[in-house]
């Protein structure tokens, strides 16, 4: 692999079995993505963007071709070691925030700390730090519903990164926020990107893909255009 390169894929491809009915929904993706990128992914519905990020974020395994995350073939591990990689190394923001509701700002935030076995004084010090670094150091006793969508999202953030992970995925991050809060999202993400980390977010939004570094767009399952901003 190239130096630099945390993640590669080669030949990825996906099939899904609906009945008896094969619907092929990525071809043959070959993508090397580097240390501190900044990547939007686009497309229409149904090109295969979702089954990419599924596929970047661990939460599956490919049909045939091979998958390398920070060197490391995870192509065929079983759910276990799938689970394990996606504890330490990858960080999800989702459109739909996955918050628990019952547990306030900082015990969401120490939730992947708490399955990783780290100290707890520790767990507490970082989550704390991190609820700060997105804003919400005077929320860390709120619970979700108390939170706008906005701050629902900087907790999924804050939850995202508690682990240092070697990528962070998000899947359409301002999708459930309006155009303000989406804005003020955004700047998070651009900032995260500042300090080297390594962003790739699904999103239809042109306005929101234009703040990455590069944009690949998927058409059909395959990759239709890859061009850096």
């Amino acid at each position: 692999m190239a130096n630099g390169t945390i993640v590669k894929t080669e030949d990825l491809t996906k099939i899904y079995q609906m009945g008896a009915v094969s619907v092929e929904a990525l071809r043959n993706v070959s993508l090397e993505f580097y240390e501190g990128e900044y990547i939007a992914i686009m497309g229409p519905s149904g090109c295969g963007k979702s089954t990419l990020l599924c596929l970047l974020g661990c939460l599956d395994r490919p049909t045939k071709g091979r998958y390398y995350l920070g060197g490391e073939d995870v192509s065929e591990l079983d759910d276990d070691a799938l689970s394990t990689i996606r504890g330490s190394r990858i960080g999800f923001i989702f459109q739909s925030y996955n918050l628990i509701q019952q547990l306030t700002v900082l015990e969401n935030i120490e939730v992947p700390l708490y399955y990783q076995g780290c100290p707890e004084r520790e767990t507490r010090e970082i989550a704390e730090e991190l609820a700060v670094l997105v804003g919400l150091g005077d929320r860390l006793g709120h619970k979700p519903f108390e939170l706008s969508g906005g701050q629902q999202q900087r907790v999924a953030i804050a939850r995202s990164l508690v682990n240092d992970p070697l990528i962070i995925l998000g899947d359409e991050p301002t999708g459930n926020l309006d155009s303000s809060s989406g804005a003020e999202i955004m700047v998070i993400f651009d900032e995260l990107h500042r300090q080297g980390k390594t962003v790739i977010m699904v999103t239809h939004d042109q306005e929101i893909a234009g703040r990455a570094k590069r944009i690949i767009r998927l058409r059909d399952g395959q990759v239709d255009h890859d061009v850096h901003n």
